[in-house]
């Protein structure tokens, strides 16, 4: 894999950004930035990120270019050795990277495309997960954002890989959190509504939308969540266009319930044998 990289000196926190060159993903490595984060951009190929990594640099921030498939075991290590090598440090993971498939019901699904959403939007987080966590863990703790869906908590007739992927991503946050909890590691899954990308446009179920999720707010949550002040939320959903951080605060002051903002079975009923 190759790199390249500014701000080798010591910096003061690190994030790491999957899916950096463009979207959702470019603006919060914009964001993060501007924050005084050093960011490590990571995206598919070194041209894909020319954009972003020159634009970040340009403008006075510490940057590394890290082409590599998030699905790949060695390219995903290599990322994070060469983050640790260079500012031996990794504060938050924003794991964005994803893709959907084309929208058709699951009898006409194309099994190598529907395979390969659950590869990009599960593997990947998961890789990285694994891969920077101990990092955290080392340095007394970290946050890792995962960008999630609405749709993983319902069923989408022409969706089924995309929205098992969002939910599978939901107990992979949960999880994280749950073992993480002892070590000050947080992790968060974070969904954005329906930003104008690349991906949305060319979604059928988007065509002729006029209300879009303001990247603004997408990147007002992720930058509390990164900052520390929304951890009462670790393992629990929020999101962009819907909550802000100061109502997401308040509902923390209140008290969050056990299952509030999770994915969870719904029983009948008290006499439902899966109640409790």
């Amino acid at each position: 894999m190759a790199a390249t990289g500014s701000g080798e000196a010591r910096v003061e926190k690190v994030a790491l950004v999957t899916g950096a060159s463009r979207g959702i993903g470019a603006h919060l490595a914009r964001a993060l930035a501007g924050a005084g984060y050093a960011v490590a951009a990571v995206a598919r190929s070194a041209e894909s990120l020319a954009g972003i990594v020159g634009e970040l640099r340009d403008g006075g921030s510490a940057v590394l270019s890290l082409p590599a498939d998030v699905t790949d075991v060695a390219a995903v290590e290599a990322v994070v050795e060469r983050t640790m090598a260079t500012w031996g440090r990794i504060d938050v993971l924003v794991n964005n990277a994803g893709s959907v498939e084309a929208e058709r019901p699951i009898w006409e699904a194309d099994p190598e495309q529907w395979w390969a959403v659950l590869e990009a939007n599960v593997r990947g987080p998961f890789l990285l997960t694994r891969a920077v966590a101990p990092h955290m863990i080392a340095a007394g703790g970290g946050r890792i954002i995962n960008m999630n869906s609405g749709a993983g908590t319902r069923e989408r007739a022409p969706l089924t890989a995309y929205t098992a992927s969002k939910t599978a991503l939901a107990r992979i946050t949960g999880g994280t959190a749950e073992a993480g909890a002892e070590h000050g590691l947080y992790a968060f899954d974070l969904a954005p509504g329906v930003v104008r990308t690349d991906m949305t446009r060319g979604m059928s179920m988007h065509r002729g939308r006029t209300e879009w999720t303001d990247p603004e707010d997408v990147i007002a949550l992720a930058l509390a969540l990164a900052s520390g002040e929304l951890d009462a939320f670790s393992g629990r959903m929020v999101r962009a266009g819907a909550d802000t951080p100061a109502v997401l605060r308040r509902a923390a002051e209140r008290g969050l319930p056990a299952d509030a903002r999770k994915v969870r079975l719904l029983p009948w009923g008290d006499d439902d044998p899966m109640a409790g």
